[in-house]
Protein backbone atom coordinates (compact mmCIF):
# COMPACT_ATOMS: atom_id res chain seq x y z
CA UNK A 1 0.00 0.00 0.00
CA UNK A 2 1.04 3.57 -0.56
CA UNK A 3 -0.36 6.75 0.91
CA UNK A 4 -0.32 10.04 -0.96
CA UNK A 5 -0.76 13.42 0.72
CA UNK A 6 -1.19 16.56 -1.36
CA UNK A 7 -0.66 20.16 -0.34
CA UNK A 8 -0.48 23.58 -1.92
CA UNK A 9 -3.90 24.20 -3.41
CA UNK A 10 -5.80 27.42 -2.90
CA UNK A 11 -7.34 30.49 -4.49
CA UNK A 12 -5.38 32.56 -6.98
CA UNK A 13 -6.17 35.21 -9.55
CA UNK A 14 -5.87 34.50 -13.24
CA UNK A 15 -2.26 34.82 -14.33
CA UNK A 16 -0.99 33.78 -10.95
CA UNK A 17 0.96 30.73 -9.83
CA UNK A 18 0.54 27.84 -7.45
CA UNK A 19 2.77 24.97 -6.47
CA UNK A 20 1.29 21.60 -5.59
CA UNK A 21 3.25 18.99 -3.70
CA UNK A 22 2.59 15.33 -3.04
CA UNK A 23 4.42 13.09 -0.61
CA UNK A 24 4.22 9.32 -0.86
CA UNK A 25 4.70 6.94 2.03
CA UNK A 26 4.39 3.21 2.46
CA UNK A 27 5.64 0.79 -0.18
CA UNK A 28 7.26 3.54 -2.22
CA UNK A 29 9.85 1.32 -3.89
CA UNK A 30 7.01 -0.17 -5.94
CA UNK A 31 6.01 3.16 -7.48
CA UNK A 32 6.52 3.50 -11.21
CA UNK A 33 4.92 6.69 -12.49
CA UNK A 34 3.75 9.60 -10.36
CA UNK A 35 1.61 12.39 -11.59
CA UNK A 36 -1.21 14.87 -11.25
CA UNK A 37 -4.76 14.66 -12.47
CA UNK A 38 -7.63 17.05 -12.06
CA UNK A 39 -11.39 16.94 -12.00
CA UNK A 40 -13.61 19.95 -12.55
CA UNK A 41 -17.29 19.94 -11.54
CA UNK A 42 -19.33 17.90 -13.98
CA UNK A 43 -16.28 16.67 -15.85
CA UNK A 44 -14.23 13.52 -15.90
CA UNK A 45 -10.88 13.27 -14.18
CA UNK A 46 -8.12 14.11 -16.63
CA UNK A 47 -4.36 13.88 -16.78
CA UNK A 48 -2.43 17.08 -16.12
CA UNK A 49 1.13 15.78 -16.03
CA UNK A 50 2.95 12.58 -15.27
CA UNK A 51 6.57 11.60 -14.68
CA UNK A 52 7.78 8.07 -15.19
CA UNK A 53 10.19 5.98 -13.22
CA UNK A 54 12.77 6.66 -15.93
CA UNK A 55 12.45 10.45 -15.79
CA UNK A 56 10.13 10.79 -18.76
CA UNK A 57 7.38 13.41 -18.59
CA UNK A 58 3.95 13.58 -20.15
CA UNK A 59 1.84 16.73 -20.21
CA UNK A 60 -1.71 17.41 -21.22
CA UNK A 61 -1.91 19.93 -24.05
CA UNK A 62 -3.58 22.36 -21.66
CA UNK A 63 -0.58 22.18 -19.33
CA UNK A 64 2.25 22.45 -21.84
CA UNK A 65 4.25 25.64 -21.49
CA UNK A 66 2.56 26.63 -18.23
CA UNK A 67 2.99 23.73 -15.82
CA UNK A 68 6.13 21.88 -14.81
CA UNK A 69 6.19 18.54 -13.05
CA UNK A 70 9.17 17.37 -11.07
CA UNK A 71 9.88 14.32 -8.98
CA UNK A 72 12.30 13.67 -6.17
CA UNK A 73 12.91 9.94 -6.25
CA UNK A 74 14.85 9.94 -3.00
CA UNK A 75 12.13 11.77 -1.07
CA UNK A 76 9.22 10.15 -2.92
CA UNK A 77 7.64 13.47 -3.73
CA UNK A 78 6.19 14.95 -6.88
CA UNK A 79 5.60 18.64 -7.44
CA UNK A 80 3.52 20.54 -9.95
CA UNK A 81 4.48 24.15 -10.57
CA UNK A 82 1.57 25.92 -12.22
CA UNK A 83 2.09 29.31 -13.83
CA UNK A 84 -0.13 31.58 -15.88
CA UNK A 85 -3.19 30.01 -14.33
CA UNK A 86 -6.54 30.39 -16.04
CA UNK A 87 -10.08 30.13 -14.66
CA UNK A 88 -10.48 26.89 -16.61
CA UNK A 89 -7.73 25.37 -14.48
CA UNK A 90 -10.14 25.42 -11.54
CA UNK A 91 -10.55 21.85 -10.31
CA UNK A 92 -9.68 19.39 -7.61
CA UNK A 93 -6.15 18.21 -8.27
CA UNK A 94 -5.21 14.64 -7.37
CA UNK A 95 -1.82 13.11 -6.95
CA UNK A 96 -1.47 9.63 -8.43
CA UNK A 97 1.06 6.85 -8.15
CA UNK A 98 1.19 3.89 -10.49
CA UNK A 99 1.98 0.59 -8.84
CA UNK A 100 1.73 -2.70 -10.63
CA UNK A 101 -0.65 -1.36 -13.25
CA UNK A 102 -3.01 0.33 -10.80
CA UNK A 103 -3.21 4.01 -9.88
CA UNK A 104 -3.35 5.02 -6.24
CA UNK A 105 -4.81 8.41 -5.40
CA UNK A 106 -4.43 11.16 -2.87
CA UNK A 107 -7.39 12.89 -1.29
CA UNK A 108 -7.22 15.85 -3.66
CA UNK A 109 -6.56 19.54 -3.22
CA UNK A 110 -8.77 22.33 -4.52
CA UNK A 111 -7.37 24.87 -6.95
CA UNK A 112 -9.58 27.85 -7.73
CA UNK A 113 -8.57 30.48 -10.26
CA UNK A 114 -10.62 33.66 -10.26
CA UNK A 115 -11.00 35.85 -13.31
Amino acid sequence: QVQLVESGGGLVQAGGSLRLSCAASGITFSINDMGWYRQAPGKQRELVARVTRNFGTIYADSAKGRFTISRDYAKNTVTLQMNSLKPEDTAVYYCAALIGGSDYWGQGTQVTVSS
